[in-house]
């Protein structure tokens, strides 16, 4: 069958056909576009949830492994070392040897954990970070250790370092501080325990808090809360200076 001379398709239409397409495709690729980005920050947001969840079971964990040991101190590399407790209790930094690490969890050795607060990246806020040491007995504490001369005795300590190796537990914080609970002077009225900012005493706290506030607060997102995690001492500290 012959067509006919005005059979086909013209400029106009073609122009048509064309430009209907590419809206078409336009569309298709917005929505998608749209898509993604919910997705991605859905993914964001649970992966934001999961590590913020992850950074205070690890801080539980830590402080709930915490072993009671001791420090060889030295003023001089050439006297007799001192034996000392070994905890660091500052506003932000602390110091103390735990059973569980980020390394290997409960199924490791003991370490020597190092927390230190420090100014973040882009000068927003602050961050909180953990060294990670092993322990091989109170020659290796004694190594942090600057000699006694503390307040009450207590030894001083070497200032903690941030490097390549520091893991980062929490980011993009407003506030981030220790306290420590001081037991009452008044043995059997636990409401005289108090808190404080400092640690000088020989024994080891009764608990520990460590408080966090975050700069963006987000409905969606797990906030970084107040912990307060128990230190669970099972035998009298002072036993381990006594000679």
């Amino acid at each position: 069958m012959k067509l006919g001379p005005r059979a086909g398709v013209t400029l106009m239409e073609l122009i048509i056909a064309i430009t209907l397409v590419s809206l078409l495709s336009v569309g298709i690729l917005m929505a998608m576009r749209v898509g993604l980005d919910a997705m991605e920050k859905t993914n964001n947001r649970v992966i934001a949830n999961r590590r913020a969840l992850g950074a205070q079971q690890v801080l539980e964990q830590q402080i709930a492994g915490l072993i009671v040991t001791t420090a060889d101190c030295r003023m001089d590399p050439s006297a007799a070392p001192v034996e000392l407790p070994f905890f660091q209790g500052q506003p932000q930094s602390m110091r103390f040897v735990s059973s569980y690490s980020l390394q290997e969890a409960h199924r490791g050795y003991p370490r020597i954990l190092e927390y230190q607060v420090i100014p973040a990246e882009n000068g927003a806020g602050v961050r909180l970070i953990v060294n990670e040491r092993l322990y091989s007995g109170p020659y290796s504490t004694g190594a942090l250790c600057i000699g006694p001369g503390g307040p009450r005795g207590t030894a001083m300590f070497r200032p903690i370092p941030a490097g390549p190796e520091s893991f980062v537990l929490a980011d993009k914080l407003e506030i981030c501080r220790f306290a420590y609970l001081r037991p009452s002077e008044q043995p059997g009225q636990p409401e005289n325990q108090t808190w404080t900012p400092v640690w000088e005493d020989m024994d080891f706290p009764l608990a520990i808090r460590i408080e966090m506030t975050p700069i963006e607060r987000a409905p969606a997102r797990v906030p970084l809360i107040t912990l307060t995690a128990p230190v669970r001492v099972n035998r009298n500290p002072r036993l381990l200076y006594v000679d």
